[in-house]
């Protein structure tokens, strides 16, 4: 009681001011609660603003030429971007079912999968391109590996007979995690590898990478926090808040890169050292001559 008899001794245009400060507050914590909630015009926003820039970023990719570095990514772009609009187009459209929606999702999951290892390959083989049998074996060897994990998972999907949402929804969880960890596995691996061995870094192709590394990082995180700590609802839908907002970031980081020119270095061509990789290229060199 003791704030009203503060309150009764003020003036009245200072008693306005107060009230109205009050009522401020409470509309934008009103307002923040609105905006946090799923579907949600910040929900629908974070939903469609990063497929829309990742276009974007398709565009330019081609527009500047740069598609001839990275071909894979160029397609990444434009059928990622397309595929998650489908999956929002499919998630606001009142006549299909939720089993459907899910597996529009899983396909799309599928494809953005595959094109990932693709894209990832395609790193590994710019990485080593100063050592030819080793880049040739280790984009195959990603490829031919994101193929047959998708082919599982296709099969996967084949045996789910009938509208069990349950297993469509558990399916497509499990098979985002599995991509999410082999997918930071091998970013860490070429990242430690790269640095022991003072490999080279094409300014484009470490930008891609490292918006791929940041968004399996806060994945994983949120996935371990999700299993672990069994959130409540709403902790959930913020969740999903920062795993969107993390993709967002992504994107505009591969927008960063795509736009900001790399700085023309000059370097005079000196012969590579002899190491490890020297000697493996060489041996992958006269085994696939055999």
């Amino acid at each position: 009681m003791s704030w009203r008899i503060e309150i009764a001794t003020l003036t009245k245009t200072e008693q306005d001011s107060y009230y109205r400060c009050r009522l401020q507050r409470f509309a934008i914590y009103c307002l923040t609660i609105a905006m946090l909630q799923a579907h949600s015009l910040l929900w629908n926003y974070l939903w469609v603003a990063p497929n829309l820039f990742l276009l974007v970023v398709g565009f330019l990719t081609w527009k500047r030429g740069l598609w001839r570095q990275v071909p894979v990514f160029l397609a990444f772009a434009i059928l990622a971007a397309l595929g998650d609009l489908a999956v929002y187009a499919a998630d606001i459209a009142p006549f299909i079912s939720q089993p459907d929606f899910w597996r529009i999702d899983w396909l799309n999951l599928l494809l953005e999968s595959f094109l990932k290892f693709l894209v990832i390959g395609e790193i590994f083989s710019s990485v080593f391109t100063q050592y030819p049998s080793i880049s040739r074996i280790s984009r195959v060897a990603i490829s031919v590996f994101g193929a047959a994990l998708v082919l599982l998972a296709g099969l996967i999907a084949g045996f789910a007979h009938g509208d069990n949402a349950r297993l469509l929804i558990s399916g497509v969880h499990l098979l985002e995690q599995t991509v999410f960890i082999i997918e930071l596995g091998l970013i860490v691996f070429l990242f430690v590898i790269a640095a022991y061995f003072h490999l080279a870094w094409d300014r484009l192709t470490f930008g891609i990478l490292l918006g791929f590394g940041i968004s399996a990082c806060v994945h994983l995180s949120i996935w371990a926090i999700v299993a672990n700590a069994s959130p409540s609802e709403s902790a959930r839908t913020l969740f999903d808040f920062l795993h969107m907002g993390t993709y967002h970031m992504t994107v505009l980081i591969w927008l960063y890169y795509v736009l900001v020119p790399a700085k023309v270095v000059k370097k005079s061509v000196v012969p590579l050292p002899e190491n490890n990789l020297a000697v493996w290229n060489r041996e992958l060199e006269r085994l696939l001559q055999q």
